[in-house]
């Protein structure tokens, strides 16, 4: 018992037993789907504290992990535009209690149903704040899978089929976080120098040299890849291209028309079947589109146990909160905002939550991360 405990027990990480950067994607895309599942601001807020404590407890000194503070600012600027947007152009929740009114403009006939200013109700702006936090906790579950995982390995591991778009990922994936640590650099270096960081003027003259200096370390990567030859073809023949492109295309659209079906509370019957013929379908085009692809891997990371508990602790959670939304009794995910009520915690939906949380126990611990916990 005692042998069996220590062997799952986390390691201190090292180059050969480092977590694939996809299981952490997996386990972020996991918690997002189960956000996009209820509107429970005590739910959403669990979530939120569950990619918190991981990411707090597994990330690196890495530029990337520093990340997951932008995503979480991010968050809190979407729930302030969105309830900004409620108040200025209305609402269609009918409210009872009335906050406050705001001088109307007067629209022509052909805008019916437009309203701009008007009375503001105590319901919509209820209703704003669990809309938007549904939104900002997507965003925050995306930014713990960036602040976690290492995007030069995660590139290194994409099937070959997917060279054309490798120079692309590579500067999407590291513009953010090139972009903190540049942030980061430039906000020191003016407190030095006894300059202002905060306020307007400080952020337009760190802006441009931040975007400037991101963009640039970016494209230097992605020259870079090109410059050793990423990307070189081999000839195959052309049924097999078409082949490939259809099994593609085709794939990646049932991967696209599942994920509106997990996501829409209506259509959870046809997401499952389609989503699961498109992952199949794609799986065969980049196999066959592998074939194309000459260049080898330098020492590849492995999908090992502790990927597969990651990536599956974030698809348990999806896969309970999806039918805890379908079983009856299913109210408390989305509560209701007329008449106002104050949410309630549903236990079996909080319970699956807190399963997100098996990446803090079983994937390997940063070195820096474990030094400071002495």
């Amino acid at each position: 018992m005692v042998n069996a405990l220590r062997a799952l027990r986390a390691p201190v990480a090292s180059r050969s037993n480092a977590l694939h950067a996809g299981a952490w994607w997996l386990w972020a895309l996991g918690l997002a789907v189960a956000a996009s599942r209820t509107t429970n601001p005590l739910l959403l807020g669990l979530l939120v504290g569950v990619a918190g404590y991981v990411v707090a407890a597994r990330r690196t000194d890495a530029p990337w992990a520093r990340s997951y503070g932008a995503f979480v600012k991010l968050g809190l600027l979407v729930i302030g535009v969105r309830v900004l947007f409620s108040v200025a152009l209305g609402s269609p929740i009918a409210g009872t209690h009335v906050l406050f009114t705001l001088p109307e403009v007067p629209m022509p006939g052909w805008a019916d149903g437009v309203r701009i200013g008007g009375r503001v109700f105590a319901e919509q702006i209820v209703f704003a704040l669990y809309d938007g936090a549904k939104l900002a906790t997507l965003l925050i579950c995306v930014g713990a899978a960036n602040a976690l995982a290492n995007p030069a390995r995660l590139l290194k591991s994409l099937p070959g089929a997917l060279y054309e778009a490798g120079v692309a990922v590579v500067v999407a994936m590291t513009f953010a976080p090139n972009m903190v640590a540049d942030v980061l650099r430039l906000r020191t270096a003016r407190r030095l120098r006894g300059r202002p960081t905060g306020g307007v003027r400080a952020v337009a003259q760190i802006g441009l040299p931040v975007l400037e200096g991101a963009l640039e370390r970016s494209v230097a990567v992605a020259a870079s890849m090109d410059a050793r030859g990423y990307g070189r073809t081999a000839q195959v023949p052309p049924a097999v291209r078409h082949t490939t492109t259809a099994l593609t295309l085709g794939g990646l659209l049932g991967v696209c028309a599942g994920s509106y079906g997990l996501l829409a509370a209506e259509g959870a019957r046809y997401g499952v079947p389609l989503l699961a013929a498109g992952l199949a379908a794609a799986a065969v085009g980049l196999w066959l589109g592998g074939r194309r692809s000459v260049r080898s891997r330098y020492r590849p990371d492995r999908w090992g146990a502790r990927s597969w508990l990651v990536a599956g602790s974030g698809a348990a959670v999806a896969a309970l909160m999806i039918r805890a939304a379908t079983v009856p009794g299913s109210e408390a995910l989305h509560p209701g905002v007329v008449p106002l009520t104050a949410p309630e915690l549903p236990l079996w939906p909080a319970l699956s939550v807190l399963i997100g949380l098996l990446p803090a126990f079983v994937a390997p611990v940063p070195v820096g991360v474990k030094e400071s916990s002495r």
